[in-house]
């Protein structure tokens, strides 16, 4: 590898690291924020499922995106079916939608169900510790356990039916993000094919 490819690596891999840094305190302070205020376990553990449920929704983009096929897509844009051409660039783009989608949004997911999981324990603890016969350590653990099986097998199923439906899937995020970008003027992958 030369070294300008070496640099421009190192350099994407720290604004990866950046965002991944800046998207994950704003996201865990707002949760966090939220389940202080309302000390709801209903709504702490509403809160956990949400998050979780991104982790494996992200992850199963990421997959989507590395399987799809870019020849319908391509045939589609052709024809100006909106949402086409930003279906191609996903396609194109799979190494970096992979990398957001099922790396940056689906790691801080599982960081952030680790924390709010954590924080249903302490809320459990400080409201039921005189009727708990429970040890706490015991809890952390069930909660660890629950939270790691729920995420890995969420995964496995939306990596199936990712990998069985990549078009579909693509083709509806491609339709979301054209929609977003017709809102905001902001283009996901501007001066990418």
């Amino acid at each position: 590898m030369s070294r300008l490819t070496d640099s421009s690596i190192l350099i994407s891999a720290l604004w990866v690291a950046f965002f991944t840094f800046l998207s994950g305190l704003i996201i865990s302070l707002g949760l966090e924020s939220i389940i202080n205020a309302v000390q709801d376990l209903l709504i702490s553990f509403l809160l956990l499922g949400l998050v979780i449920l991104s982790g494996i929704v992200s992850d199963a983009i990421g997959t989507a995106a590395a399987a799809a096929d870019a020849v319908p897509f391509n045939a589609m844009a052709a024809k100006k079916i909106p949402g086409a051409t930003q279906a191609v660039k996903l396609v194109k783009n799979a190494d970096l939608v992979a990398n957001l989608t099922a790396d940056v949004v689906g790691d801080i997911a599982g960081t952030l169900s680790g924390a709010i999981g954590a924080s249903i324990i302490y809320t459990f603890n400080t409201r039921f510790a005189m009727y708990s016969i429970v040890d706490t350590v015991f809890l952390g653990a069930a909660m660890t356990s629950l939270i790691a099986a729920l995420t890995v097998g969420g995964k496995t199923v939306g990596k199936s039916i990712a990998i069985n439906n990549a078009n579909t899937i693509i083709f509806k995020v491609a339709q979301i993000m054209m929609w977003l970008e017709n809102i905001t003027g902001f283009e996901l992958f501007p001066g990418r094919r």
